[in-house]
């Protein structure tokens, strides 16, 4: 009877051993204020069934259906939608997000709302949404032709940050917005900020956007701010979209109505 007493203290004692060595490695490998999922944690080692067991003791706080974080953390949003970028094609921040962390913005806003993009239909995980409130849009805005990932850079103060558009896509990606879920007016008023464009960058967007509203918007609008660009953005669209005028009700009643 002791024999066995003692066998089973052991083996207590090299399990606790075990799962303090697996956690210490969790947490040395994977960094404070980032989620992680069931793939990472089996190649650590910990299958879905210790992780249950984490999850239940208290080691581990579940977020969701096999996704994990670490006790009394602070998730970060960058590192979220690090993750979320790793999982939904094509995620990325874009539109006003995009350009309101570029600088280019028109008012502060006192909670940040994060405009969102992807290739395919999904939903955000509510632990996600209820931390940062977004938007998630999945309409295509350009011809597949254009090559994966044109105009998606992070920024370059966090080169491994996540990916967003640069302002030449961002602009496109919020003209897209009017009159769904942006103000014609503020919408303007951010386009007056956008001084200078690459013609290089901003010639093959139009030209594979697949979206009147849009090209139409952002040739006009260049136009009427007289900004630098407008000759370059002009050209670039000299022959899309035909020559008659384009009209479509926004959805507060009032009616816009773009020029060729």
């Amino acid at each position: 009877m002791l024999a066995f007493a003692w066998f089973a203290c052991v083996s207590s004692s090299v399990a606790l051993s075990t799962h303090t060595s697996l956690l210490q490695s969790l947490q040395t490998k994977i960094p404070r204020g980032a989620p992680f999922d069931i793939a990472t944690l089996r190649a650590l080692d910990i299958s879905s069934s210790l992780a249950s067991h984490y999850w239940k003791s208290g080691w581990l706080v579940r977020l969701g259906r096999g996704v994990f974080m670490f006790p009394n953390d602070d998730l970060q949003r960058d590192a979220c939608l690090k993750f979320l970028a790793a999982r939904i094609p094509g995620l990325h921040v874009g539109g006003k997000t995009a350009l309101a962390w570029r600088g280019l913005r028109h008012n502060l806003s006192s909670r940040e709302h994060l405009c969102l993009w992807g290739d395919v239909p999904a939903k955000l995980p509510d632990w996600f949404t209820r931390r940062f409130p977004s938007n998630y849009t999945a309409r295509r805005l350009f011809a597949r032709k254009l090559p994966r990932g044109f105009g998606l850079q992070p920024l370059p103060e966090t080169p491994g940050g996540p990916p967003a558009s640069v302002p030449e896509r961002a602009l496109l990606e919020l003209f897209s917005e009017v009159g769904v879920r942006q103000g014609v007016e503020e919408a303007r008023n951010i386009m007056e900020s956008v001084r200078s464009v690459r013609p290089e960058v901003l010639e093959p967007l139009l030209k594979n956007c697949l979206r009147v509203k849009v090209v139409r918007l952002c040739v006009q609008w260049a136009e009427e701010l007289s900004l630098g660009w407008a000759a370059a953005a002009r050209q670039s669209v000299k022959r899309t979209f035909g020559r008659s005028r384009w009209s479509t009700r926004l959805k507060d009643g009032t009616t816009l109505i773009l020029k060729p």
